[in-house]
């Protein structure tokens, strides 16, 4: 007897601790978080180097990025307001703050000209919107992120920009419009061999034909962007295709089915703290759980997802859960009933004032009825006139070379020896625009010039190569190449911000993952530690969170794809 209660006084001491550690835990993160907001306030109101560095410093301890972002004193004051208010709209969606969201990318957004960062920044926007349901704005930045996205020709960020669009018209109960955005990135994915980005894809799919009506097509897609996930090891995004399949099997009316899905799945979203998922999880279990007429157990689900899309702002799910919950309560409790029914009618309101399915189909009439048709039109005209005005140029090149020829043997040797000059020129600075994708072309576009002139053309082609030798020789540093090129660092950073369009660090980082993606390309055998040292890295840690970042998916994995 006494052993027993010697052994249940250890149980509860032992949930006592576990408890204060999971307490202090709880609170040391809320005064993180109130040191954050705390910076950020004192730097809105005093714009300051230090304050910047200090609230960036404070963000890369929280694990935002893996490389220190730091300003010198000299810094333009733009560059420096552009990057806290873009990193502090990143920081609030993040915590699904997403009005914060809203406010700091829109303060950042007039501070980019082009390039991959302002489509970033368009594209938390576009994101955020859709969150606060507001899809006439979020369709806008889309559009804009996409624009920018085809001028870079990146097929990749391009598939991303149309799921973004296909999810916009999907919650504004335009599926048919959702569809040809997603189909179109299907495509785009299935091109780059991007597997995370194509599984999201065909679960954006999945709802789309759900919400058509056609559960058989759904459940395909749904049952493949499971399969991507759980084969290449994403244990959390595997649990949200899961979700998305226990929708389609609710459309067959296999909700025993969808019930166990969702069983499987809701403790995974609890338990990695994901709200988003797990009040959409909660919400589908309370409508699986009310077609069975289990309505008490239904309330419970219903009410958690409520809650939960309360807490983070996000009103278009919400509506859905409070309409759920009237329809639960409507036999047991009819005054809860009607008081959800009330709050359910409010909610749609607020969405329909900032938003009607009519209107935002008005814009899309604007944006164009066949936008999609027309642009693959516009692409296989371009193909066909590239085509002719190639052929021309060869018969030309052709009918010179013979003329030469004729009138003189000694020019045509002359001729020939030059041109195996410029031919291997020409193949180095191919093969530097390959391995760097087109960077030196995509500057004239950034600084919004129609040509650049021989200086900027050797600066960049200078910058690229001592880009090049800092990565071999295992150093990257921004002042060192500044000293390299004869210049201040401000004096660089403002040379080479108003040729690109980006940040000296920016401009690195995209060298160094085309570098990256260049050897996983070629050379299969180097593993992924290999790949980091050639491209700069000291840790393969570091590279593996940098390439996925910039690319969506691990150098594991893409290496592996790349091979099959």
């Amino acid at each position: 007897m006494y052993l027993c209660t010697m052994r249940m006084g250890t149980s509860v001491r032992l949930k006592l601790v576990l408890v204060a550690i999971f307490v202090m835990v709880c609170c040391l993160s809320y005064a993180d978080d109130q040191r954050l907001e705390q910076t950020l306030k004192v730097f809105d109101e005093k714009v300051d180097v230090a304050i910047a560095n200090d609230f960036l410093d404070q963000l890369k301890q929280e694990g935002f990025f893996d490389e220190p972002i730091r300003f010198s004193p000299k810094e333009r004051i733009d560059t420096v307001k552009q990057q806290v208010w873009y990193w502090a709209a990143e920081w609030y969606y993040d915590r699904a703050e997403y009005q914060q969201a809203v406010n700091y990318a829109s303060k950042a957004i007039p501070l980019y000209h082009f390039g991959v960062e302002k489509s970033d920044c368009l594209s938390l926007l576009a994101i955020s919107h859709i969150r606060l349901g507001d899809y006439q704005e979020a369709a806008e930045y889309a559009k804009q992120c996409y624009a920018i996205d085809k001028r870079l020709d990146d097929p990749d960020r391009q598939s991303s920009s149309l799921n973004t669009l296909g999810t916009i018209y999907l919650y504004a109960n335009l599926p048919k419009e959702a569809e040809k955005y997603v189909l179109r990135g299907i495509e785009m994915a299935e091109k780059t061999g991007n597997t995370a980005r194509l599984a999201v894809l065909k679960g954006k799919a999945s709802e789309v034909y759900h919400a058509l009506g056609n559960d058989e097509e759904a459940l395909k897609y749904a049952e493949s962007a499971y399969e991507i996930d759980k084969q290449a090891g994403r244990e959390a995004k595997a649990a949200v295709r899961r979700a998305q399949t226990a929708s389609v099997l609710m459309g067959l009316h296999r909700y025993e089915e969808a019930e166990k899905a969702l069983a499987d799945v809701i403790p995974f979203f609890r338990k990695s703290d994901d709200r988003q998922n797990l009040g959409i999880s909660c919400s589908k279990m309370g409508t699986a759980l009310l077609s069975q007429k289990r309505s008490d157990e239904a309330v419970t689900y219903y009410r958690e997802a409520a809650d939960i899309f309360a807490a983070i702002g996000d009103m278009a799910n919400e509506v859905q859960a409070r309409r759920g919950l009237y329809e639960s309560l409507w036999k047991s409790d009819p005054d809860a009933a009607k008081a959800e029914l009330d709050r359910f009618n409010a909610l749609k309101d607020s969405i329909y004032n900032n938003v009607s399915a009519e209107s935002l189909a008005r814009y899309n009439a604007e944006f164009g009825n066949d936008w999609l048709k027309q642009e693959n039109y516009a692409e296989r005209s371009a193909r066909i006139w590239l085509m002719v005005i190639a052929s021309v140029l060869a018969l030309a090149v052709v009918g010179v070379f013979l003329l030469m020829r004729r009138r003189h043997r000694r020019q045509a040797l002359i001729n020939e020896r030059l041109n195996t000059d410029i031919n291997e020129l020409r193949e180095k600075y191919l093969q530097l625009n390959t391995h760097y994708d087109n960077m030196v072309h995509t500057a004239p576009d950034a600084a919004g010039t129609e040509e650049l002139n021989d200086q900027d053309k050797a600066f960049l082609t200078q910058t690229l190569t001592t880009i090049n030798r800092q990565i071999d020789e295992g150093r990257v540093n921004v002042d060192d190449l500044a000293s390299d090129l004869c210049m201040s660092t401000s004096q660089f950073r403002r040379r080479l911000t108003a040729l690109t369009g980006e940040t000296p660090q920016s401009y690195i980082q995209n060298i160094r993952m085309q570098k990256a993606r260049h050897l996983l390309d070629t050379q299969p055998g180097l593993t992924i530690a290999e790949v980091a040292l050639r491209c700069g890295y000291d840790e393969k840690a570091n590279f593996t969170r940098a390439f996925k970042k910039f690319y969506g998916i691990t150098p594991s994995d893409y290496q592996n794809g790349h091979r099959a």
